[in-house]
């Protein structure tokens, strides 16, 4: 094996992957075998075939890789023994196949690496998404509020619904792509409105149990509409309920709506 020093410390190359179980997948997934059937005496042979060919690099990098050509050595060893002919008590804290807690080992980091993949995937898809960065309102914008109503009591309101749906939200979630869309909940804001005299409470526009995807979509969707002039929002004290009020006038209403957020 090539060796030399820096400041006096020896250094090996094992640049070419991530441990010696990134070296052992790619090493059964060259000669085809199952992960759960390895022979040690090829998978070792090679393994340590590749240590003498490997360049500079620390050795404290190094030694990990090393410490797995001992065990492989260890698992080809047992392998070779013969077994007893007279039967001896089984010890429960050792496996029958020596092989097994090496390829438990394995199975675990080739989970971690696809898992790995699949999410280093995801970030580069959301490099190709551009976010439009946030824009000034400008002061000809006026929602339709009713009287008394101030920008601090829409935020206080849009609070206290966000946490309702962080408490029922599960403690796991899986991830997925986006359903809620500000035009799509501006539609369903004026389908659920259309035929009614009385304000709507906000909550009543969303499910049992909102995400907090539906709660901030249906939100500003919300206050899109009552910038268009097409409901009124309303409170009757300060922690009181927000309510929607669809504006009853001639020809206003129309499911074909508009987002300028969206």
């Amino acid at each position: 094996m090539d060796k030399t020093t820096v400041n006096g410390q020896p250094l090996i190359q094992v640049s070419d992957f991530e441990g010696p179980l990134d070296l052992l997948l790619h090493l059964i997934k060259t000669n085809e075998m199952d992960i759960y059937d390895i022979r040690i005496s090829t998978i070792t042979s090679q393994y340590l075939t590749y240590l003498h060919q490997m360049q500079l690099v620390r050795l404290d990098v190094a030694g990990e890789y090393f410490v797995m050509a001992a065990n492989l050595m260890a698992i080809k060893a047992k392998l070779l023994l013969p077994k007893p002919q007279s039967v001896a008590p089984v010890d429960e804290d050792e496996p029958a196949d020596p092989r097994e807690e090496l390829v438990n080992q394995l199975l675990e980091y080739q989970r971690y690496k696809q898992a790995a993949q699949a999410l280093k995937q995801r970030a580069l898809e959301r490099q190709q998404h551009f976010t439009r960065p946030a824009m000034a309102v400008p002061e000809s914008v006026e929602l339709t509020v009713a009287p008394g109503i101030k920008p601090v009591d829409l935020q206080t309101a849009l609070v206290r619904l966000m946490q309702r749906a962080t408490l029922a939200k599960p403690v796991t979630q899986s991830v997925h792509q986006e359903h809620f869309t500000i035009k799509r909940q501006m539609t369903t804001i004026l389908q659920r409105l259309k035929g009614t005299t009385a304000p709507v409470a906000f909550e009543q526009l969303l499910v049992t149990h909102p995400v907090m995807e539906e709660v901030v979509t249906t939100f500003l969707a919300v206050l899109e509409l009552a910038r268009q002039r097409q409901v009124q929002l309303q409170q009757a004290g300060r922690l009181a309920p927000l309510q929607v009020n669809f504006l009853q006038m001639e020809g206003r209403f129309s499911t074909d709506v508009t987002s300028s957020t969206d």
